[in-house]
């Protein structure tokens, strides 16, 4: 049943604060999970050309990753505004309960990418195409959940592609280092977000909305920590590349921290509770920063 309400006229800050909900600027936890892999990324590309990062690059690649997560979640309400006032963690979305329109978000899905697309006028010119294959996934992703078990996996096609991207952007092409950073990433995003999808499992199964948290069964929690633990080799075998020579196995000694989070998820999903599962969502921000400051530390060193 729909949960569509009958409002008063809205207010010019009432209109505001429901876009904000629109594009999620009021929640930046998905944010940070698609802004921190594509600074590692950027971080990592100058490392391997032997260079300090462009003040430039680095802003412009912050700016395109906050544009085009609002304008994913925006597309995602459009696809889903059908469906999201049938679920509880959803209901209250502006789509799903009236106060905004489907050609409210169709257009703020349309200007953002406008927008970020702009950005690319003061990049090569190689990355405007590259970029056509995320706008591509993006629009994509939310209608996916009804034809595929695997949504989660065009989500972290979609984040990630930012990767390739960014060393486009650096070197002028890709390299094996680019996709085992890709891929590497598209582990962790297909494991936080089945723990995201976990959250909406009944619902989703009394609805028809396909996730990997209803593929993977009584498998979930398995499944979600063998994806953490191949997050975890990769980016140990991705840092070891870049970092051994300057700083031996030590480098690795930051890997830990990584493993111990992990850890603490498991004991957060490991009884599928749909709030600790939530939690357990959220908690891969720190994830995300601890990396980042990882990378982060390991290039200044070597760099001053």
């Amino acid at each position: 049943m729909k949960n569509h309400q009958t409002h008063a006229p809205m207010t010019f800050g009432q209109k505001t604060f429901a876009w904000l909900q629109l594009t999620r600027f009021d929640k930046p936890v998905g944010t940070e999970l698609l802004l921190y892999p594509t600074l590692w990324a950027v971080l990592l590309a100058y490392w391997g050309m032997g260079q300090t990062p462009s003040a430039k690059v680095v802003l412009i690649f912050t700016l395109g990753a906050v544009l085009m997560r609002a304008a994913g979640c925006a597309i995602n309400d459009f696809a889903d505004r059908k469906v999201d006032g049938q679920v509880k963690r959803t209901n209250t979305r502006p789509l799903a309960d009236g106060r905004l329109s489907a050609k409210t978000a169709a257009a703020t899905f349309v200007g953002l990418s406008l927008l970020s697309a702009c950005l690319l006028f003061f990049l090569p010119v190689v990355v405007f195409y590259w970029s056509l294959g995320a706008v591509a996934l993006a629009f994509v992703y939310p209608f996916m959940k009804r034809y595929t078990n695997l949504p989660q996996v065009v989500l972290a096609a979609a984040f990630g592609w930012a990767i390739p991207m960014a060393f486009v952007a650096v070197q002028g092409q890709s390299d094996v280092w680019t996709w085992v950073l890709f891929v590497a990433y598209m582990c962790w995003t297909v494991a936080y977000d089945t723990e995201y999808a976990m959250c909406d499992r009944d619902d989703d199964v009394k609805i028809g909305v396909k996730s990997t948290a209803i593929l993977f069964g009584r498998y979930d929690v398995a499944i979600i920590s063998l994806l953490q633990v191949a997050f975890v080799v990769l980016m140990s075998v991705a840092v070891w590349h870049y970092f051994a020579d300057a700083f031996g196995w030590f480098v690795l000694v930051g890997v830990l921290p990584v493993v111990a989070m992990f850890g603490y998820q498991y004991q957060l999903i490991k009884d599928r509770e749909r709030l600790a599962c939530f939690a357990a969502f959220r908690h891969n921000a720190w994830v995300g920063r601890y990396v980042f400051v990882w990378v982060l530390m390991l290039c200044l060193f070597g760099w001053f």
